[in-house]
């Protein structure tokens, strides 16, 4: 569901990304949106002028899920290997901090997300709105801690 991937500067400097890092879910500090998976893990890696997102937690279901997402912070889409509940991931870099998340499956929008890391590099949230499987539309709060 959420995926950190959450996700960063403009593909010409990575250099002050402060996504990069492994992330863990805080589950106290979250609100998961009914009906979905959660995401245990993030880890945002710089390879050369892409970014790429491994994201791994479980399904609606309690199976273990893994993607793994590599692209430019230029908005577009890129695919997602692996069996998360998208099939695209589109991240366009806001701030040295922020990116706006798009995630998608079979062309159709799944989910819009905020991934910010706070200013003392120690947390990041993702705030997300999205429509599950059930056609109700849900948002969601995820905080991850740097690991």
């Amino acid at each position: 569901m959420a995926l950190a991937l959450s996700f960063v500067a403009s593909t010409a400097c990575f250099a002050a990304n402060a996504h990069v890092g492994t992330w863990k879910v805080n589950e106290a500090k979250s609100k998961f949106a009914p009906g979905t998976g959660k995401t245990n893990t993030a880890q945002y890696a710089e390879k050369k002028d892409q970014l790429q997102v491994t994201v791994d937690g479980i399904d609606k279901d309690g199976k273990a899920t893994h993607g793994v997402w590599m692209g430019k912070t230029d908005g577009k889409a890129y695919k997602v290997k692996g069996n998360l509940a998208w099939d695209a991931m589109a991240y366009k870099m806001v701030n040295d901090r922020t990116y706006d998340i798009t995630a998608m499956k079979g062309g159709k929008i799944s989910w819009n997300g905020r991934s910010t890391v706070a200013a003392d590099g120690k947390s990041r949230t993702l705030n997300m709105t999205g429509t599950g499987a059930d056609g109700k539309k849900y948002k969601a709060k995820i905080v991850y801690d740097k690991a």
